[in-house]
């Protein structure tokens, strides 16, 4: 186990940890440093890097080098392929979209990346990446069939295959932008299955959104679009407490 996964693990502990998402093609070095800080502040546990396609190893290095400039906490690299590596970070979500219909997405963009990620000296950390619909751009980039809303049987399969398989982290993703988190009661259906963390992503902008989906058992909480609509705003700032609440502090 690496050092950011050894972080994670410390942090799961004392309750769920809180992960900000930045997208490198939306915000430039200086304004990801800014949101990194301020989201720090708030409690944010760790700052991952990604989410648009064509992303360049240029601008990810030059985002990367602005948030550890600006924080001391975890900078873990989100990919969308081989082009999102910089060696800057600390780690990388090394992970397979188990739900795609493109190989390249279950495994082979992963074998083409593998030997740069070492090389790099990224640790990488094990995760199976489910869409939930509506799914959004990355389950279209991601030709994914997408896991019904009112299905938690299938997510449950899915999680606990991707366990079986070895990976560290599972994570249900409803889409960057997407109306609505997960489910409540997919959330509680895979985790009452599983047990390594299960990271829950997508929809969540308000304290209420956050507080439902801790509630059915997420561990880890993504946010990402609400920042991006309104910085470090009243919906972040929910969703934030909700999490310290949860880790008593």
């Amino acid at each position: 186990m690496g050092r950011v996964h050894e972080y994670l693990t410390e942090r799961l502990r004392h309750g769920p940890v809180h992960l900000t998402l930045i997208d490198p093609e939306k915000s430039d070095g200086p304004a990801a440093g800014a949101v990194a800080r301020a989201a720090v502040d708030l409690g944010s546990d760790a700052i991952m890097l990604g989410g648009s396609t064509g992303i360049t190893p240029g601008r990810m290095a030059e985002v990367v080098r602005a948030v550890k400039a600006a924080v001391s906490v975890p900078t873990i690299i989100f990919p969308e392929g081989e082009g999102s590596v910089a060696p800057e970070a600390e780690a990388i979500f090394f992970m397979s979209l188990l739900n795609s219909r493109d190989p390249d997405w279950v495994i082979r963009t992963q074998a083409r990346a593998a030997v740069a990620v070492r090389k790099l000296g990224l640790e990488p950390i094990s995760l199976g990446y489910l869409v939930v619909a509506p799914g959004m751009r990355v389950g279209e980039v991601g030709r994914v069939d997408a896991i019904a809303r009112d299905d938690p049987a299938t997510a449950q399969g899915y999680a606990l295959a991707a366990e079986y398989l070895g990976m560290s982290f599972v994570y249900l993703e409803a889409g960057s932008g997407a109306p609505d988190p997960v489910p409540a009661d997919m959330v509680r259906a895979v985790r009452s299955v599983l047990s390594v963390p299960l990271i829950v992503g997508g929809g969540i902008r308000t304290g209420a959104d956050a507080r439902r989906v801790l509630a059915a058992g997420a561990q880890l909480l993504v946010t990402g679009t609400v920042t991006e609509e309104q910085g470090v705003g009243s919906g972040f700032r929910e969703i934030l407490a909700e999490v310290r609440q949860d880790r008593g502090g």
